[in-house]
């Protein structure tokens, strides 16, 4: 009995495909401007990678994320809040707190023992800490994302960075590279001030380990380091990508309210 679950982001689609609590196949594809459109690419490559010809022996799909409303195939719809807590205390079954770092926001969720919800909070309302911020300031130091994760990992004395508005952190590294600063100490720079403002989120709902980061820009092993070292603690590394937390815990709950239907 395969399920799935699709996670519609700001910047990507998300698709993990699970059988009997096993991961079967995922896949990750930049959004496109249809949630619908980026629903069904992504589920379909995500099929088409476990070799699985049909999307009707998909017996039950879950749909999270900013997009999930506008999608007409889903059979539910679950917060990306609660699908994120279940996909990371599935991943990490320790996870007490979540750091999930997106394309257009970052929210930080406290967990209870059984891997509940107790309290989260987020910031939707602006780029500074997202990955957005950081598509920007690696455009300005005219390198890729992994580039600027090895630049920041390479530092020995990390630029000081006031700004964390995108538009004025740019212009500020503007000025850095005008001045003569290393390309690697303004990459520090920048990952640190990103820290610093999860460092805020993290303590305003409380910091309880285990800690996961989540997310896209969990890939960025220098946003993990500088992460630690605020919160002086061992960040817990998954077992599977972290930018598919989301579309796994869709997909837990799929299989779950699938068996349920079946025999209530």
């Amino acid at each position: 009995m395969l399920v799935a679950g699709v996670d519609l982001g700001s910047a990507t689609g998300k698709a993990v495909v699970m059988k009997n609590n096993r991961i079967v196949s995922a896949a990750v594809m930049p959004a496109t401007t249809h949630p619908e459109k980026t629903a069904r690419a992504v589920l379909k490559t995500a099929l088409e990678k476990a070799g699985i010809e049909l999307a009707e022996e998909v017996k039950y799909v879950v749909g999270t994320g900013y997009g999930r409303y506008n999608v007409s195939f889903v059979n539910e719809n679950i917060s990306e809040i609660t699908c994120h807590a279940k996909g990371a205390s599935w991943m990490h079954p320790g996870a007490r707190t979540i750091v999930d770092v997106g394309g257009q926001d970052c929210k930080v969720i406290s967990l209870d023992e059984g891997g509940r919800v107790v309290e989260f909070t987020m910031n939707d309302k602006c780029a500074a800490g997202t990955g957005k911020f950081f598509e920007a300031m690696a455009r300005t130091l005219h390198c890729s994302l992994e580039e600027f994760s090895e630049l920041s990992l390479k530092s020995t004395a990390p630029a000081n960075i006031t700004k964390q508005c995108s538009v004025f952190a740019e212009s500020e590294v503007v000025t850095l590279i005008n001045s003569g600063a290393e390309a690697a100490d303004i990459a520090a720079g920048l990952t640190d001030s990103i820290a610093r403002r999860l460092q805020a989120y993290v303590y305003k709902v409380g910091l309880l380990e285990d800690v996961v980061l989540t997310g896209g820009c969990a890939k960025n092993e220098g946003l993990v380091k500088a992460l630690e070292s605020k919160l002086n603690i061992k960040i817990a590394r998954l077992p599977h990508s972290p930018q598919l937390c989301g579309a796994l815990g869709a997909a837990l709950f799929a299989e779950e309210h699938f068996l349920k239907n079946v025999f209530a």
